[in-house]
This record gives C-alpha cells, structure tokens and sequence, in this order.
C-alpha cells in the first residue's frame, strides 16, 4: 500500500490530503470530525488501498491545511473547499465517510450533487434530532446566545481533558487508545488562533440541525446505500441517531459498536470489515 501525502492550492488555501489506491478503483472520500484531521484514517486508509481508492482531506484550520485568520469558518464553506478539491481531482463518483463534522460536509455534499454519491458510510455522523444528546446543552446555549460567558463554557472542549474525554469515554478497554492521538489533535488545537477558529465553528455547527429536514428528504428521495457502524456508547451523538437512519432508508445497514465517539480507534477491523463489504455492494 503507498500512501500519499499531498497538498492542492484550493481557492487560494493549501489543502492536504491523503490518497491511496488505485484511482480507477471505486472510490471512498473520508470526511474528519473535531478535533482530528485526515490523519484519524491513516490505519483505515491501509486496511482499504488494496480494493479502493481513498481520499482524505484536511479541512481548512485542521490538519496540515492553511488556517488563515480571515477565511469564514463555517459548514458552508468548509464543503466549498471540499467540493473545489475533489473537482480538482476529477473525482464525480465518490462514496463519502462521515464522522463527527464530516456528517454537515458531506450531507452539504450530498444535496448539491446527489448523483455522485454512491454510498454513505456514517460513524458517529449525525443527521437526525434523536442523536442529539443532553452533551449539547450548553453548545445550544451559545447558539441562542454568544455571549462570552457561554462562549467561555465550552472552552474546556479545547484542552486536553476535553480531547482525552472524546477518545476515551464510552470505551469499555481505553488501553486500545492510541494516546498519540490525543497529543497530536492537541498541539493543533494549541497552535495560536486556533481555539477561535473552532469556536466560530461550534457557533456555526446551529446551522446543521435546521437543515436535517432537507437531508432527510435527500435520504427519502434517492435512498443511497447506507452503512451506521455507530459507537454506541457516544455521550455526543448517541445511538438513536445511528437508528434514525432506518426511518428514511428501506435497507439502512445498521450496526452498533461497544464503544465511544471514535470508532476506529477501537474497532479497527471490524469497521473495515463492515465497510469493506458494504462497498462492495455499492453500484459502480
């Protein structure tokens, strides 16, 4: 398997991404969540390259990607960038991955070019009322009021307690916790004029539940092969978001893991297992 680590100039911004296999392969676009980047699918990547062609960026202010003070950090945006890059790439028929953020990435996706989706892989990527659990209670409150006093309570999702909590509550044996992860997502994190960019992305993540309906109507209307290998024990997007699924999609393939948020770090092999089948069957 050979990886490759590239960078794309994209509406003016270096945007990183990894790509592996062969490109005449069907190809899988893997979409990061917070407060990671492309590099929470480098293990996923290497079980996948031998049948299928993988793309993961890093959205800009993550990663490896430019994260200038002036560019609009919103879901909007962040899938402009995505979009532009896999443009760039020639790529019109593509089975996208969310986790976490990745779920209003691609869904924004989705909608605008619902003919090249041929499948949607969704770990812990949220699309529905019911995953929303009380862990949004005070991120509602900064929705409704951004004062810095609401702002200032979410902050701790910023530090290292915060990250360490997102890998490792919900899982039943966090020895199989890749602590590197953690250090790597929190000197990002750390690096200067980062914490604003994420909280103007936690303000602009009250944009996504409004749009639920229309990805639902999206789902109800093309009925996309659907794959929810979904931590079950998520206290941020809880199960019943992995279910909803089922409500719009006749053949939704669900399947709920014994841990947290990250999936992957856990459940290695038996996420590709599931997700290697699952594209298998997905139409060319």
């Amino acid at each position: 398997m050979t990886l490759r680590h590239r960078f794309a100039r994209i509406d003016g911004l270096e945007v990183f991404y990894r790509e592996a296999g062969t490109p005449s392969a069907p190809t899988l676009v893997l979409l990061h969540g917070f407060p990671t980047s492309s590099i929470a699918y480098r293990t996923l990547i290497e079980e996948l390259a031998d049948e299928f062609h993988l793309i993961a960026p890093d959205y800009p202010g993550f990663g490896l990607s430019s994260a200038p003070a002036d560019f609009e950090y919103s879901f909007d945006r962040l899938a402009d960038v995505v979009d532009a890059l896999l443009d760039s790439l020639g790529l019109t028929r593509y089975a996208i991955y969310v986790h976490d953020y990745g779920a209003p990435v691609g869904f924004r996706l989705a909608l605008r070019h619902p003919e090249r989706i041929t499948g949607i892989v969704t770990q812990n990527g949220n699309a529905y009322d019911e995953g929303l659990t009380p862990f949004w209670a005070p991120i509602r409150a900064y929705w409704a009021d951004p004062s810095p006093a609401n702002g200032d309570a979410l902050r701790g999702m910023l530090t290292s307690e915060g990250t360490h909590w997102q890998y490792t509550h919900g899982v039943p044996d966090t020895s199989l916790v890749d602590p590197a992860l953690e250090v790597h997502d929190q000197a990002l994190l750390d690096r200067p004029g980062n914490q604003d960019i994420q909280m103007s992305l936690f303000l602009d993540y009250g944009t996504n539940p409004g749009l639920y309906a229309s990805w639902q109507e999206y789902l109800r209307t093309h009925q996309p092969p659907l794959l929810a290998a979904w931590g079950r024990n998520d206290e941020i997007f809880g199960p019943d978001g992995a279910r909803a699924f089922a409500r719009d999609l006749k053949d939704a393939q669900i399947h709920l893991l014994d841990t947290g948020h990250f999936p992957l770090t856990t459940h290695l092999e038996e996420s590709a297992t599931l997700i290697r089948a699952f594209l298998r069957g997905l139409p060319e």
